[in-house]
């Protein structure tokens, strides 16, 4: 798990506190809030210094990165998360490798999806023609169009899905979100590796969510090993072609479960985590009860108890 602190002005402290105002679940000693958004926890403090701790803790705090006054304290956070022997060499971007990524992850709605795609040398600069980046900074339609293309492509993928009642059964057994994202990568690693047979290839990049050891814990735990040049990264599909792809393909297989869930409840269910979720799920629960919300959301998002709250009322 990461954790991450960032220095801010009163000013901007201000703008932070503001910002996580609906997702204030306490107010520790010495501190002015403690929030809880998308696994991970944000803690303020009077100082001026705010903590991130979680899986998700690196991308949370460079929503505040670039606006810290103390810009050191920015580069130090990032290097705590990149300082590892994980880190792939330059010369791996431009080679055939694997790529990594997963969706779904912070949405109280719907699965969680991984995709492993290999990107032979020779088709690189055709993906990257066709505009193959994060999935972040695409629209849905760009997404699903992309997905289709990549696929057209005959490029190979592996692309794997653990649907709620999965995802609630393993967390009520002790597993954390890390480590289910860890065993679906490596599955869908292997996977991979299996299709491709003997095709070169100069490694595997993982887009990084946890620190590799925490990874390596994880898989060990059920009798995985991590193959050979597997390397680690944060923001990995902005320099990796395999990992654009993979997150591409990854949140399309998302977006389009969660149109489906949508036609089968006979409403539009949100993505994300926010109130709108909450009043989603309120709905949800009033029309199926809370026994079907299990099959269709992460029922240990802090998003349900506060869909209860509305449901009382």
């Amino acid at each position: 798990m990461s954790n991450i602190v960032l220095q801010f002005s009163k000013n901007e402290l201000s703008k932070v506190k503001e910002y996580y105002e609906k997702y204030i679940t306490k107010v520790p000693p010495n501190s002015l809030f403690l929030a809880k958004i998308n696994h991970v926890t944000v803690t303020a403090y009077k100082s001026g210094k705010v903590m991130f701790q979680g899986d998700h803790a690196q991308q949370e705090a460079e929503k505040w990165s670039a606006q810290t006054t103390g810009k050191s304290s920015s580069n130090r956070a990032k290097a705590s998360v990149n300082e590892h022997n994980y880190q792939p060499p330059e010369t791996l971007f431009t080679h055939a490798h694997i790529g990594t990524d997963e969706a779904g992850t912070g949405d109280y709605f719907g699965p969680i999806t991984v995709s492993a795609v290999y990107v032979p040398e020779d088709k690189i600069p055709l993906l990257q023609s066709m505009g193959i980046t994060d999935s972040k900074t695409l629209t849905d339609i760009n997404i699903a169009r992309l997905a289709k293309e990549i696929v057209q492509e005959k490029i190979p993928y592996t692309l794997l899905t653990l649907d709620n009642t999965r995802y609630n059964k393993l967390q009520k057994k002790g597993w954390n979100q890390g480590k289910m994202k860890a065993m679906l990568h490596q599955h869908a690693i292997q996977k991979l590796l299996a299709k491709i047979g003997q095709a070169p290839s100069h490694g595997i990049l993982i887009d990084q969510f946890c620190q590799p050891s925490s990874y390596l814990k994880h898989i060990g735990q059920e009798g995985m090993n991590l193959e050979k040049n597997t390397f680690f990264m944060t923001k990995a599909e902005s320099y990796s072609t395999s990992v654009a792809a993979a997150s591409i393909i990854a949140r399309a297989k998302f977006v389009k479960e969660m149109d489906q869930m949508s036609k089968q409840y006979g409403f539009t269910i949100p993505k994300g985590a926010s109130s709108k979720v909450d009043e989603a799920a309120a709905y949800f629960i009033k029309k199926n009860g809370l026994d079907a919300l299990s099959h269709v959301a992460k029922m240990h998002f802090a998003n349900t108890d506060k869909a209860l709250k509305y449901v009382k009322r």
